[in-house]
């Protein structure tokens, strides 16, 4: 399972982003509807062939930083958590769309400090890292939650060690 999907992306950041960074090199860049319509499933009778083969393309591309993606979270990820999780926390979802889109930036020069593309990218790292750690968690969607033992606090009484028959001796 995917912490991100394309459908996910075609929301946010949105298929022009999409389209303008994961079109193949030199070649015009994959009209944002299309590529909306490629993202979603949609229907895409409407354009020509190549047309419809560079969208393709580019959803390649969008797949294979998904796929590369979905390597790097599970390689923070499996120190803490196991493997894969049966449903994807919004949190990660995030962090999967943070890195996503930074690496479809390939040839973005990026500063930290000016640029929120790169400042999510390292946001989602360092978040990534705190998980790791134990440091944060997933809120009420963690998985670790589950293998953890609740605090269960039992009173259970037993035999009286100190009873009114063991005190009649004292009288």
């Amino acid at each position: 399972m995917s912490y991100v999907t394309p459908l996910q992306l075609a929301e946010k950041p949105g298929a022009r982003e999409l389209a303008q960074v994961a079109s193949t090199e030199h070649r015009a860049v994959v009209d944002a509807e299309l590529m909306d319509r490629t993202l979603r499933g949609g229907d895409r009778s409407s354009y020509d062939a190549d047309d419809m083969a560079s969208a393709d393309a580019a959803l390649a591309r969008i797949t294979q930083v998904i796929v590369e993606t979905d390597e790097l979270m599970d390689g923070y990820l499996a120190a803490r958590l196991s493997l894969p999780l049966a449903s994807v926390p919004l949190t990660l979802t995030r962090v999967a769309r943070a890195v996503v889109r930074y690496e479809l930036h390939k040839d973005r020069v990026t500063d930290a400090k000016t640029d929120p593309i790169a400042r999510d990218y390292y946001d989602a790292l360092r978040l990534l890292d705190a998980i790791r750690d134990g440091k944060v968690t997933l809120g009420v969607s963690d998985p670790s939650s589950a293998d953890s033992p609740a605090l269960d606090v039992r009173i259970e009484s037993g035999r009286k060690t100190f009873g009114g028959d063991e005190l009649r001796g004292f009288r």
